[in-house]
């Protein structure tokens, strides 16, 4: 997690006239006691979108950056909170019936990825690609953020389809320096964090170590068992830093972080278009539809699908949000059932909800070559990350509907109830060589070459049949990407105004897929020749190749304000469909007549871009804007159904396929404005808009009817998005004042589609967070308040089938899982740094 606390309020206070000639980059000293406000956001920001250190205000790319005294100063703790106070982006952790942190989609305007595992963005730590959101979650107290929007192919590489999400490491000075800091909440929040850094050997060798845990209850009571709540998270992570400059113009920087999530049942709701009652009469799922569809069955005719239109209704807070999590002995023998599993029992779930582990090492090499302009850059990376999450899929906790006779006689419950357990293990290493040149001349540009060795698998097991013992999990099989690639980068200054940037990556991905850990018998040629397969022996290979291009011209009108104008190129690289193969050919058939195909092909993005940079009145004013028009083709999109096999078992089925086409199209602006020293404000804005021009899913179609999606927008996204902050500092006392501030920060995202149909969305989501901390010497303290207004709209949702015994409401999607957010929240920080 960012172990982010209010900073700020003890660094020193900038004034705007110093602020042209300030950087918030490296690792500063302790700041002096004298002047205790915090810095206001008006002085400038060195950020590294093109692979070197450049002012954001002369960075011909849409880039936001917070920096870490940013972050820490409006409450900022997870990757959900940056994307909050960066309008434009998403995150979006509902899926398969399930709102958790396993599951994180990071959407920037508006690309929202089919899958978790073929994201539109890419994620890196001081450059070097981590491999999932987890790193963000462990980065502890980070010099900045730094979010790039629109594609980052040329210097990013891989999966920067839509952007890329760059955390910068504080790094130590000579100094000996840390913190310590304690914050306790209302639901047992806490969160503890200690770090120190300084020189081992002065100028030559500097270290830095930092520990942090985090834990809260979550906001929910669990309808089933009003003793649990449900969203409860905690985190432990820590990381070290090691940077050697043996001799001149050579800087060797080793960094490596480990994490762990512990978080319990997840807080979602279901909303469901069915009443269902037990056996007993008893209200299990209240039928809360507000329309009828006229839909389509498999063989075209008509069908009424009762479902929701509009905004979606609040859940009824008296049967839900609930969850069946007895952990009985149905559930603790199919957690010891190792049979299937790609995480094994020990290193497992015991229960409910979510345990992950995750480390990540990168070395970054640098050298200058004396005075020549040249330098030479090595990066190097590595990943692991392995995650067990068990949940309730029906979504309502009851023991008084009935099993079905066949899944009692398999040896399961005398009740319905659908736990399903979910892993997966993802490894990657990585490499980039680089060798750049800049002599403070008209010319300045880098070449380099890069590799990626990414390696994914997953397994799924559950239901309601004879958990441990008939009904186990079923491990897919593995999938890995070779990725190779040759990128250029060069800017010319043909004068003080004008200049051109060409850039461009070839890039080559080899994508393989192998079969199951337990072989693989296929008695059908649907999708790959018939025959048996070893495990983990090779079934799928594909090379794709592309070349992906960024221009620039930028002019700098005057020393204080810059336009740009760009066109660039983004791919994203194709996938295999595999995991339906170790199923029944009848389950396969489903499978290809709901538009699963086993290979997706790469999708493709053409960006135009317009943008203006500036600061006015003496810096007071400084704001960013950017429009842009993106048609999006070869779309990737989920396809999910629920499919029985012959033992009456019902498995949630998911693939992806080539199904769309989008043009995309916003307008950006971030700014701060620093009327007088003692007040700070910041805003930014967005519109993301997204027209569909094609679009094929058949389950979508089923239940809604509809076969032409043009016109409509992308789901899982805000289209109108927008943040503000104000902050006022002051001082009281004598020679040794004592520092203050008060803040407010106001979110807006406007509701998101639950699917292309644009039947339902979620409500609109206004969050006001406040802050109020004073500072003495090295002691600070603050209270806040996050959700001041305890606003209840939904953060996520998404289309489901409502599960009973019988499985007749299956067969159209019949229901919503709506993510639920937390509540207002008191907090209490101390700190002490030295």
């Amino acid at each position: 997690m960012f172990a982010l606390v209010a900073a700020a309020s003890v660094a020193t206070a900038i004034t705007p006239a110093a602020a042209q000639d300030t950087t918030v980059a490296a690792q500063a000293e302790p700041a002096p006691v004298a002047q205790p406000e915090a810095a206001p956001e008006t002085g400038e920001i060195v950020v590294t979108a093109r692979k070197r250190s450049e002012n954001i205000l002369r960075t011909p790319i849409a880039v936001t950056a917070l920096s870490g005294d940013q972050l820490a100063i409006r409450g900022a703790t997870s990757l959900n909170d940056v994307a909050n106070f960066t309008p434009g982006v998403t995150i979006n952790n509902n899926a398969a019936g399930r709102n958790d942190r396993s599951f994180q989609q990071i959407i920037i305007r508006g690309f929202t990825p089919s899958a978790a595992t073929n994201p539109t963005v890419a994620l890196f730590i001081d450059g070097v690609a981590v491999s999932s959101p987890t790193a963000f979650l462990a980065v502890s107290d980070p010099e900045r953020v730094e979010i790039l929007k629109g594609p980052q192919s040329a210097y990013f590489g891989r999966n920067t389809f839509a952007g890329a999400i760059n955390v910068v490491n504080k790094e130590p000075g000579n100094r000996l320096a840390g913190s310590v800091s304690g914050m306790v909440g209302t639901r047992e929040n806490y969160k503890l964090h200690g770090d120190i850094g300084g020189a081992l050997i002065e100028d030559k060798l500097l270290f830095r170590v930092s520990l942090d845990q985090f834990s809260k209850s979550g906001s929910y009571r669990n309808a089933f068992d009003r003793n649990q709540t449900l969203g409860d998270q905690k985190s432990t992570s820590g990381s070290a830093m090691l940077i050697a400059k043996p001799v001149d113009g050579l800087t060797i920087k080793a960094f490596g972080l480990l994490s762990q999530d512990e978080d319990g049942p997840s807080a979602q709701a279901q909303l469901s278009a069915y009443e269902i009652r037990d056996a007993a009469g008893n209200l299990v799922a209240q039928n809360q539809s507000n329309c009828t569809l006229t839909g389509r069955s498999t063989a075209g005719a008509a069908v009424s699908n009762p479902f929701f239109c509009g905004v979606a209704p609040r859940y009824n807070s008296a049967i839900s949000p609930s969850a069946n999590t007895t952990n009985d002995a149905f559930i603790k023998s199919f957690l010891a059932n190792p049979t299937g599993r790609v995480v094994s029992p020990k290193d497992g779930v015991k229960g409910y909800g979510l345990l992950r582990r995750y480390y990540h090492l990168h070395l970054n090499v640098d050298y200058d070559i004396g005075d020549t302009g040249f330098s030479l850059s090595s990066l190097t990376g590595y990943n692991n990350e392995r995650y067990s999450q068990l949940a309730d899929l029906d979504n309502f906790g009851t023991t008084g509907i009935p099993n079905s006779a066949a899944s009692i006689a398999a040896g399961g419950r005398s009740y319905f109830d659908y736990p399903f357990l979910v892993e997966r293990v993802t490894r990657d290493f990585s490499q980039e060589f680089r060798a750049s040149y800049d002599q403070n001349g008209p010319f300045k540009g880098s070449i380099g070459v890069s590799y990626l060795d990414s390696w994914v698998q997953g397994s799924l097991g559950g239901g309601n049949g004879g958990l441990g013992t008939t009904t186990v999990s079923v491990a897919s099989g593995a999938t890995k990407n070779d990725t190779l690639g040759a990128f250029f980068g060069g800017t010319y200054k043909f004068n003080d105004v004008f200049s051109l940037s060409a850039e461009g990556r070839y890039q080559i991905d080899k994508l393989y897929a192998y079969a199951p850990p337990l072989g693989l018998t296929l008695t059908s040629s649907a999708f790959i020749p018939a025959g048996t397969y070893a495990g983990g022996s090779q079934i799928l290979q594909k090379d794709y190749k592309n070349f992906m291009p960024r221009v620039i011209a930028q002019a700098q009108v005057t020393p204080e304000a810059m336009f740009y104008a760009s066109f660039s190129k983004g791919v994203n690289p194709g996938l295999f469909n595999t995991a339906f193969l170790s199923f029944s050919p009848a389950i396969q058939a489903l499978a290809a007549q709901n538009g699963i195909k086993i290979e997706v092909a790469p999708e493709r993005v053409t960006n135009y871009e317009l943008g203006f940079k500036g600061r006015f009145f003496d810096n007071k004013l400084r704001f960013s804007l950017a429009a842009y028009y993106a048609p999006w083709r070869n779309q990737i999109n989920a396809i999910l159904f629920n499919a029985t096999d012959a033992n009456g078992v019902t498995q949630p089925i998911r693939g992806s396929a080539n199904t769309g086409s989008v043009n995309m199209k916003g307008i950006e602006i971030d700014g701060t404005f620093n009327p007088v020293r003692q007040l700070d404000l910041n805003f930014a804005a967005a519109i993301n808009d997204s027209t569909i021009q094609a679009f094929q899913n058949a389950i979508i179609t089923q239940l809604s009817g509809l076969t032409n999606y043009k016109g409509k927008e992308n789901p899982n996204t805000s289209k109108y998005s927008a943040t503000a902050g104000a902050q006022y500092n002051g001082h009281f006392g004598g020679p040794d004042p004592i520092g203050w501030f008060v803040r407010g920060d106001y979110v807006f995202k406007s509701g998101v589609f639950s699917d292309a149909a644009n039947l339902v969305r979620t409500p609109d989501m206004h969050k006001v967070n406040a802050r109020v901390g004073i500072t003495h010497g090295p002691v600070s303290i603050d209270g806040a308040v996050s959700n001041l207004f305890n606003n209840r709209a939904y953060t996520t949702i998404a289309d489901n089938s409502v599960l009973t015994s019988n499985f007749r409401y299956s067969t159209y999607n019949s229901g919503l899982v709506v993510g639920l957010p937390d509540l207002r929240t008191f907090t209490l920080t101390l700190r002490y740094k030295f």
